[in-house]
């Protein structure tokens, strides 16, 4: 009998693995833009602080964005002009320390695809001041992620809280344009917002897990706008895993590994079901 019980979930075991890989394709490119998506906002949040306290003339920013290349994360600041050109650029590796950041203050043009990144990002504010797709709330403010991946050229909007102790998933955007910089789409990816609180150390609990589930419309996995949240702000959060239920899976995300495992919800059915 138990050598019958045994196989039973070996042979368990490894029906989830074939399970596992065979849906791993269809959600690690959505990994893969999350964390794209993390390293451009991680070189703003530092790049920001480490620029302002380099550059004197504060008068003549007139705005910034992020993008990578390679493995170098670079945020640039441009001037207030009518055609901006750049007037600091950092450069951080993957570790983002500040103290092996490379600081560059010396004007120059924009190069062909931080114009694109400029325009593209410029085209959506105007968007987010013009149509009411765009919402906004108390207490939050849009974070806008302009990407240029091969040809795909995106401005993922992010909903980012003003007070600490909160992590928001929700009311985010997805604005793709064409070769032109011409919008050919827009769609909001959360048709809600869901700000959760963390670390309750008033009342002695500590939450190590958080989750939110999907409407059919915004997808069965997880979005690359929730994972770039949970790198933000998952480690000071202090959570171990992030759960997304959507009507065909059960996303987790694992906020020590910054890894994702994906199980169908029959699977987890039938492992309750065991249990």
């Amino acid at each position: 009998m138990k050598q019958t019980l045994t196989f039973i979930l070996v042979l368990f075991s490894l029906n989830l693995t074939i399970a596992q890989s065979s849906i791993e394709k269809d959600y690690a490119p959505i990994v893969a833009e999350g964390k794209l998506l993390y390293r451009s906002e991680m070189a703003s949040w530092y790049g920001t602080d480490l620029f302002l306290e380099k550059y004197k003339n504060k008068e003549d920013i007139g705005g910034y964005l992020s993008y990578s290349e390679n493995d170098i994360s670079k945020c640039i600041f441009f001037n207030n002009d009518d055609h901006p050109k750049v007037i600091g650029t950092i450069s951080f590796n993957d570790s983002f320390d500040i103290k092996t950041a490379k600081v560059d203050l010396l004007p120059r043009n924009f190069s062909k695809k931080e114009n694109d990144l400029y325009q593209i990002r410029k085209i959506t504010l105007n968007e987010l001041r013009t149509d009411s797709l765009f919402k906004f709330y108390e207490n939050t403010n849009p974070n806008l992620i302009p990407l240029i991946n091969g040809r795909e050229k995106k401005v993922y909007v992010l909903t980012g809280p003003k007070q600490s102790g909160v992590v928001i998933f929700g009311n985010d955007y997805l604005v793709t344009f064409d070769e032109n910089n011409k919008i050919t789409a827009k769609k909001q990816l959360h048709k809600n917002i869901l700000p959760i609180a963390y670390g309750n150390d008033e009342e002695g609990r500590k939450i190590e897990g958080s989750m939110h589930s999907h409407l059919p419309e915004t997808g069965d996995f997880i979005t690359a706008t929730d994972i770039c949240t949970l790198m933000l702000y998952g480690k000071i959060a202090k959570w171990k895993t992030h759960n997304v239920v959507s009507q065909k899976y059960l996303n987790t995300w694992n906020c020590e590994t910054e890894t994702l495992n994906v199980i169908p919800l029959e699977t987890v059915k039938k492992i309750n079901e065991k249990e």
